[in-house]
């Protein structure tokens, strides 16, 4: 019997150093799906047939993340493809037709380091909610509990804007099963 009480006490011991051991300076939430190496579905693009050149010796040197003969300009074509206009993947600025727009966006003003300022406040979020101590010790994963009160219910918000009279062209009908 004290055998027994005596490898209790140590496992809860472990147990709880674990835990604590587990409380990171960049808190995983998502602690399940952390060990897979699953494939990025959204590097996979549809792309044209493959073609060959008319002359293999004077193709051009490869340059990762440039255009190739077969997707010249990617982004532009994901754009329009999405409804946009292909000018867009540009850059250089706020188109003029937008520039009202933008001006409203910034009235109350702009942070240069808003990237910086929403990553900080992200990962003390996380250290806040990286969850209990047997959920750590186990890997349980914490993520949708611990964003919960930022999730959007995307049926009210649609029907909240149908109530209102906005066009919701790209949703499915109300009556959609």
């Amino acid at each position: 019997m004290t055998f027994y009480r005596g490898f209790v006490a140590a496992s809860l011991a472990l147990a709880t150093l674990g835990a604590c051991s587990s409380r990171s300076e960049d808190p995983n939430l998502m602690n399940i799906a952390a060990a897979q190496r699953g494939p990025d579905e959204f590097s996979i693009l549809p792309t044209e047939p493959l073609q060959a050149p008319p002359d293999f010796q004077t193709l051009p040197p490869p340059t990762p993340g440039g255009s190739n003969l077969v997707d010249q300009n990617p982004q532009a074509e994901a754009i329009e493809a999405l409804g946009g206009r292909s000018g867009a993947a540009q850059g250089g600025g706020v188109p003029a037709a937008d520039s009202a727009l933008g001006a409203h966006v910034a009235r109350y003003g702009t942070s240069d380091e808003i990237r910086q300022q929403l990553a900080a406040e992200d990962l003390e979020h996380r250290r806040r909610n990286n969850g209990r101590i047997l959920e750590r010790l186990f890997g349980a994963n914490v993520y949708h509990r611990a964003y919960r009160d930022q999730e959007l219910d995307r049926e009210a918000e649609l029907e909240r804007w149908r109530q209102a009279g906005a066009r919701t062209p790209t949703a499915p009908p109300p009556d959609a099963p």
